[in-house]
């Protein structure tokens, strides 16, 4: 399996920008389905959004459709999540997560996930 680890959250405003890394070991990412999931406090695991092994495909969760983008760098076997007009329900834990399915949105189709990275966002 790719071992993940999340780096860039913290505390900001509403409105204001964030970006999300992930750096993927282990196997290359070119592989693999990647996303990101979180986490409110009391509430279930959500998807946020997904990108294809090509980056041609990618899906977001309405929530968050317009306002984050999610990308990918095979080369450097990484991927990003660019947070803009941040709220403060987007408040959570944020995953990196890889499937090994050629395409996917599913929770449970995720084999791989970070430990999570806490983005706080203040009213």
């Amino acid at each position: 399996q790719v071992q993940l680890v999340e780096s860039g959250g913290g505390l900001v405003q509403a409105g204001a920008s964030l970006r999300l890394s992930c750096a993927a070991s282990g196997r290359s990412i070119s592989s693999y389905t990647m996303g990101w999931f979180r986490q409110a406090p009391g509430k279930e695991r959500e998807f946020v959004t997904a990108i294809s092994r090509s980056g041609n495909n990618v899906y977001y969760a309405d929530s968050v459709k317009g306002r984050f983008t999610i990308s990918r760098d095979n080369t450097k076997n990484t991927v990003s999540l660019q947070m803009n007009s941040l709220k403060f329900e987007d408040t959570a834990v944020y995953y990196c997560v890889a499937s090994g399915m050629p395409w996917t949105t599913v929770l449970s189709a995720f084999q791989s996930w970070g430990q999570g990275i806490q983005v706080t966002v203040s009213s």
